[in-house]
């Protein structure tokens, strides 16, 4: 298997692409929507409002925390969730202007 080659492209570019596979699995959007919509910290629900496994939860939410869209605070022995705000509005930001882009070309060419 080749490798991804990532050092090929922008750092916007990658952004982007990491951006996008965030985005890529209904489990994170679910995890995303739930932040939002209890517009607290969560600590330990998210396996009954979601319905997936605690290890499948875990694995979902370390990948939104690297990606810095959530943030986890140490409470007792459980660690509580929350959108980072600061974050959200930057990716928002450069999706935003990446989905954007209009084509130029007056006619269709394909």
């Amino acid at each position: 298997m080749g490798l991804a080659k990532t050092e090929m492209f922008t750092d916007l570019q990658n952004e982007i692409a990491l951006f996008a596979k965030v985005f890529g699995h209904p489990a994170r959007v679910s995890i995303l929507q739930h932040l939002f919509k209890i517009n607290t910290c969560v600590c330990g629900d998210l396996v009954e409002e979601i319905g997936l496994a605690q290890p499948t939860i875990s694995q979902h939410l370390k990948e939104l925390k690297h990606l810095g869209l959530i943030k986890g605070n140490v409470e007792g022995t459980s660690v509580c969730y929350c959108i980072n705000q600061d974050n959200w509005k930057a990716m928002k930001k450069v999706m935003t202007e990446f989905l954007n882009q209009d084509l130029t070309q007056k006619q269709d060419c394909c």
